[in-house]
């Protein structure tokens, strides 16, 4: 199993990284992927990376919470980083508008160039989408058979959205801890959706499964969104192990 967007390098972890990562791998999680946010969390997130090569992969993005007055300058460094060595993805990038709908041009402009430089360099994209699936989809629409790439991080929409992510191109739904909540309803959209279209992910420390909800989420969790999937799915955790497994390595270089 592959953890498609962990946050294991945030300072929630600072007192057990190394015990948290053995239990990853205890759980059967063979590789991690991290999402990067912004200039603050690079140097933090690359360290991780280089203590555990062929493990945790880093990706370079500007998350949109972090597009402020100073989103030129942060994306003048996504661009040195992507000219300086090869990256997993261009991620985390996108649209958020549930804290803040001040930068929202900004964002968009962001969001867009970084894909630009997602398809220069043969990239996929790890989208965010909180609030914002119409203007997302809105800023996507120029791309279209371009060849891009990615996945829309932490999917908690409708069947109807779903569809509309699935016939744009090759792109996947990255299924959390959403769906073992009992109130998201994201379990009936699930089992309307082939398994070929998703992967799995924490997205740690935040969105922990049941029954940890309100605890602090890792990555070995990855494996009770799995179960999760094989139950709603009625099949084997080895089938959702394959097939989301396949799924990851046909995005990314692993």
């Amino acid at each position: 199993m592959i953890d498609t967007h962990s946050h294991i390098y945030s300072e929630e972890f600072d007192t057990d990284r190394a015990e948290t990562i053995q239990r990853a791998k205890d759980a059967g999680i063979t590789h991690i992927i991290l999402p990067n946010c912004d200039s603050g969390t690079l140097p933090r997130m690359l360290s991780l990376e280089a203590e555990y090569p062929d493990y945790c992969y880093a990706s370079i993005g500007l998350h949109p919470t972090s597009v402020k007055e100073n989103y030129r300058e942060e994306l003048a460094l996504i661009e040195l980083e992507l000219k300086r060595r090869r990256w997993m993805a261009v991620g985390e990038i996108g649209i958020d508008l549930y804290w803040d709908k001040t930068f929202l041009t900004e964002q968009i402009i962001a969001f867009q160039q970084q894909i630009e430089w997602a398809l220069e360099y043969k990239l996929p994209i790890i989208i965010h989408v909180r609030d914002s699936f119409p203007e997302t989809m809105q800023a996507l629409a120029a791309y279209k058979n371009s060849g891009l790439t990615g996945v829309f991080h932490s999917f908690a929409g409708s069947i109807e959205e779903a569809r509309e992510i699935i016939n744009f191109g090759r792109f996947f739904l990255g299924i959390n801890g959403i769906v073992t909540f009992k109130n998201s309803g994201l379990a009936a959209v699930v089992e309307q959706i082939d398994l070929k279209h998703i992967l799995l992910e924490t997205d740690s420390p935040y969105l922990t499964p049941a029954p940890y909800r309100g605890k602090r989420n890792e990555s070995a969790y990855t494996l009770l969104v799995a179960k999760k999937l094989a139950e709603v799915n009625k099949c084997s955790l080895q089938q959702i192990d394959e097939q989301t497994t396949h799924n990851a390595k046909s995005l990314f270089t692993i």
